[in-house]
Parts: structure tokens; sequence; C-alpha cells
């Protein structure tokens, strides 16, 4: 069965349907995320994105993935701008959230999902935080969190713990 879902918000955009269609990046989108992958690793600026890389689970190999870390109370999570169909959630689940996030070195993690009642003030944070990855959010940086309680089942979060 297939599932219907509602419009990418980023593809509102003009320069962002460049990058993303139907909530998965274009070829331009994924070179891109390679380059953006390849500065976040090396620890350039800004501090808030790094590398997460899960293990394929079809395939076995790693697949990286540049990532924006949100900080709330303290705890680091990770949001999924392109909903629960995005690779690198399907893949981090299949691992049982085993993971690696470079960022001038590597750390291995385990990716703890959050529960959809304690994603708002997350997804908020990110939103606020992340400047291109907002535009996949039909909530405004500034709005509410009430707003943000409104679309929290769509985008999956996980807290990032040690491994």
């Amino acid at each position: 069965m297939t599932e219907i879902r509602e419009r990418d918000p980023a593809e509102n955009g003009r320069l962002f349907r460049l990058f993303y269609r139907d909530w998965r990046p274009t070829r331009l989108g994924r070179w891109a995320n390679r380059a953006a992958g390849w500065w976040s690793a090396a620890g350039l600026p800004p501090k808030i994105q790094a590398v997460l890389e899960v293990r394929g689970r079809t395939s076995g190999q790693v697949r990286s993935t540049p990532i924006v870390i949100a900080t709330v109370d303290g705890a680091e999570y990770l949001v999924s701008m392109l909903g629960p169909q995005s690779e690198w959630v399907k893949n981090a689940e299949a691992a049982g959230g085993a993971a690696v996030i470079r960022r001038r070195g590597r750390r291995s993690v385990r990716l703890v999902p959050v529960a959809v009642d304690q994603r708002p003030p997350v997804i908020r944070e990110y939103v606020r935080i992340a400047q291109s990855g907002r535009h996949h959010f039909p909530v405004a940086p500034g709005a509410p969190l009430a707003e943000f309680e409104a679309i929290a089942g769509r985008y999956p979060v996980f807290r990032i713990d040690p491994a």
C-alpha cells in the first residue's frame, strides 16, 4: 500500500526544489550533502554540524549523512527533516541505534528514539538553528510550542547517547 504524504514544505521555494523533491535529495542535493559532510566532518563552522555514520540496512556499508545536532536541556538530539522515510532513520532503526558521529574525530553513539510527546521542544530548537533544514517544516522558527506539538508525529527525533 502506498502511503499518501503531504508535499515537502521546502518544495515551495524554487531554490530548494533544486535540492529536494518528494522528501528526497535530488542529484544536486546529494552532491551538496557530500560537500557539507566533508566540511562538517573536518570540524569547520558551525559547531552544530557533524556527520552521522550508520551501517546500511541492505548493503551493510557505512552510509554518511550531514546532520545538525540540536541541544535541549544539555542533551543532544537529531531530527529527521525528511520525516520517517529518511534513509538515515531507516538505517539507524535497523542498526538498533548504533552509529558514529564525526566532527574532528569519531565518537560511537546510540540513537534513542524520542516519544512523540517529548519531541516538540527539540523540533523547535532544530528549526531555530538549522538554517536550511527549517525549510522542510511547516512551522516558523519563532512559532509557539503548540504548533510544534501539532507536527511532532511527522518528524522522528533521536537522543544521542554514548555507545
